[in-house]
């Protein structure tokens, strides 16, 4: 960059903006727009499909401050498919219909009923749509149209700062920047040159001077811009060229230098604006930045011409977008009490129209076609109420998402996500944490601990624990086991006696009552089951089937089958030595030198039927040949009955069996035959042996040292013996 003394030229900072271009004919020229069809203006890319049906209309634009008595003409709408028989009804909803703007629904023509005012509202947004006049079906999709309000020199530039005061330092070269001032205009920046400010000095020449084009640049920004997208571009200008005019540019000062940021195209070398956070129109309408460009490659032989920078001031001006509603919070959060009747209220959510027009708002619930829908909410006043009884133990939470929409605009959708939390109210009473599996050992003590039992409860802390366990007071007593409530939600099982059997009973029952906390406290019933066991010293179940007493005393299966097969070879030796003794031939005379003592051989096996002495045979088979009673011959009766005689035809009438039954009858009820069987008793026990008598009877009423500990040592065989002994020998020294 190089400045000449008799120049003095310095970097002029030229301001490109992206705004939406406006259409500045005054005039109406016709655009057919068709939906597989896009058309751009003034020269850019046009893409043709295949025409179909579509709407036909002109550019809408309406001048603002219209005085005139009659509506202002604004448009017309047309459709391919009216063919200007009146069967084609035309019909415009959206900002301002029916109240701003009408619409002739048989000609489509469109006209503004009041005046517009271009900086109170820039544009209306409508909806167009035609239908059948007979069927009232639509014969095009709705389609959406901007009408612009085209703007009139109606506003004089204003300062907005002033007056100004300012001091000069004494003996300031020429051309020394003293102030520099800004004025606005609030007519369309975009359009002609309504805005266009120029700057003069009215009083103070020849000493002080304006430039009449630095105003400060200007640039429009809508609120809808999306942060970290460029906003704009600013240029200096620099009468040198290749390196030495390279540049960067920087924000210096201004209340707009947390919003947005400029960096530098070395190709271009422009200024591209950034935006760094979102705008917003209703909250903050315009900003104000201090850009410096500066040169960066100096050359220090002309460093007494420079400083080679210039700085300009940049305004930015907020642009209005209509908004969607935006809600009071975030996100919501609200709690119901769980049973609660249908149509309880559980809150309010609130939206509001950001923009000027403050829109009413409409709300509604997203539901899923598959959702069941336990909530609704009132479409105008935002209040949420149930549908449905909720039970918090099934769904402890709910996230529903409201959505809120302008009246006028209901395209503009917000969401929110409400939570709604579902209190807990006593309606669980408390149950066992789980089923237990109680085992008493039969060596158990009075007031031993045989198990430990918890609870469980559906509700909420508050109203759960803690829990209190007792028995049931109209219940008789138990005389075996007791409940201890432990008091921290848990509870013992105690014996209430000496010993068990499982012989005598294997199981037994425990009726047990569970409060909880809750108010009002709610309690249920439950019984426990315990069972008898063996049990080793130690406490370890060793089993707890009923078995017989080898099995008790401590043998193993093992063992019992080791018994069974040597009780079975037993049984096998005693068979063959009965069948070798049977067969062998003995002397029908024993030799009275038969060295065997006391040994009396009895081998007389009867004579059979030929045996007639012991029993006379002749009666079982002809029951004639029993004429007479026949009195037993192995004793002497002292009472002689009285025979009885019966006729030979009686004789001859009855049969075998009848005549056995007869004689039985009447030995049954002679007293003077004894009966077959007979009792011998040997009670004979010999010479007394020299080591005493083994019975345990003796020994039971005497005291013995004897420690019987060492045959639980032998095995599981002596275990039970060893206990039994142990016990007898505790309670005697007891």
């Amino acid at each position: 960059m190089k400045i000449t003394s008799t120049s003095c030229i310095c970097p002029v900072l030229v301001c490109l903006c992206f705004v939406q271009r406006c259409y500045g004919t005054a005039h109406h020229s016709s655009i057919k727009v068709t939906r597989n069809q896009t058309k751009h203006i003034e020269g850019e890319t046009e893409v043709h499909h295949r025409p179909k049906r579509g709407w036909v209309w002109n550019q809408f634009f309406v001048l603002e401050e219209h005085m005139g008595p009659d509506p202002q003409y604004v448009g017309k709408l047309h459709s391919n498919s009216d063919k200007g028989d009146g069967s084609v009804k035309y019909i415009l909803t959206g900002e301002g219909a029916g109240t701003i703007f009408i619409i002739d629904d048989t000609t489509g023509d469109i006209h503004s009923t009041k005046s517009l005012d271009r900086e109170q509202k820039t544009h209306y947004v409508l909806h167009a749509q035609a239908i059948d006049r007979r069927t009232n079906k639509p014969l095009e999709p709705e389609s959406e149209f901007i009408i612009k309000v085209q703007d009139i020199n109606d506003n004089a530039p204003k300062f907005t700062d002033g007056p100004y005061i300012v001091t000069v330092p004494e003996m300031s070269d020429m051309g020394t920047s003293v102030l520099q001032v800004t004025a606005t205009d609030a007519d369309d920046p975009t359009y002609g040159n309504s805005a266009r400010v120029v700057y003069s000095i009215l009083q103070g020449q020849p000493y002080f001077s304006v430039d009449p084009k630095t105003e400060h640049y200007q640039l429009y920004v809508p609120e809808s811009a999306q942060v970290g997208s460029a906003v704009g571009k600013i240029k200096a200008n620099d009468a040198d060229t290749g390196s030495n005019a390279d540049m960067t540019y920087s924000i210096i000062n201004g209340d707009g230098m947390g919003t947005f940021s400029i960096s530098t195209d070395k190709e271009t070398r422009e200024g591209i604006l950034s935006l760094k956070k979102p705008l917003n129109y209703e909250k903050k309408k315009s900003y104000t930045l201090n850009i410096e460009g500066a040169n960066t490659h100096l050359d220090f032989r002309f460093s007494h011409l420079g400083p080679f920078k210039d700085a300009t001031m940049l305004k930015i001006i907020v642009g209005d977008v209509d908004e969607p509603p935006l809600f009071s919070m975030p996100s919501y959060i609200m709690e119901v009490y769980e049973n609660a009747k249908i149509g309880t209220v559980v809150g309010t959510v609130l939206a509001q129209d950001p923009d000027s027009a403050n829109s009413l708002v409409r709300y509604f619930i997203n539901y899923n076609a598959e959702d069941d829908r336990f909530f609704n909410i009132d479409a105008n006043t935002g209040t949420i109420k149930t549908t449905k009884v909720l039970d918090r133990e099934e769904t402890p939470w709910y996230n529903i998402t409201v959505t809120a929409s302008e009246n006028d605009n209901p395209d503009l959708l917000s969401h929110v996500t409400v939570g709604i939390r579902v209190l807990d109210v006593n309606d669980n009473p408390p149950e066992l944490a789980r089923e237990y599996d109680i085992v008493v050992c039969e060596n158990s003590k009075p007031g031993q601990v045989i198990h430990t039992i918890s609870a469980t409860d559906k509700d909420d802390f508050a109203n759960g624990p803690r829990f209190n366990f007792f028995l049931d007071e109209h219940l008789p007593v138990n005389p075996n086991f007791t409940l201890k409530d432990n008091e921290d939600n848990t509870a013992s099982i105690l014996t209430r006696r000496r010993r068990f059997s499982r012989t005598v009973q294997d199981v037994y029952y425990l009726p047990i009552m569970i409060s909880d906390g809750g108010i009002p406290s709610l309690s249920s019933s439950s019984t426990l089951t315990i069972r008898v066991c063996a049990c080793e010293r130690d406490g370890r179940v060793r089993t707890c089937h009923a078995e017989a007493f080898l099995s008790s005393a401590g043998l193993s299966t093992g063992a019992l089958i080791a018994i069974l097969l040597c009780v079975l070879i037993l049984l096998a030796i005693v068979v063959l030595f009965i069948t070798l003794r049977r067969s062998k031939k003995e002397p029908l005379i024993i030799s009275e030198e038969d060295v065997r003592e006391n040994v009396v051989t009895y081998d007389d096996e009867g004579g059979g039927e030929e045996d007639t002495e012991a029993f006379d045979i002749t009666a079982l088979r002809n029951p004639s040949a029993a004429e007479e009673l026949k009195y037993r011959r192995d004793i002497r009766p002292e009472v002689k009955l009285t025979p009885r005689h019966q006729t030979l035809s009686t004789l001859e009438s009855i049969d075998v069996q009848e005549f056995i039954k007869q004689r039985l009858a009447e030995a049954d009820l002679d007293p003077s035959v004894p009966p077959y069987d007979s009792l011998q008793t040997y009670a004979y026990e010999g010479q007394r042996s020299e080591a005493g008598s083994i019975s345990s009877l003796d020994s039971a009423t005497t005291q013995s040292d004897q420690d019987y500990q060492y045959l639980g040592d032998w095995g599981p065989e002596f275990k039970k013996l060893a206990e039994l002994y142990g016990e007898i020998e505790s309670e005697r020294t007891t």
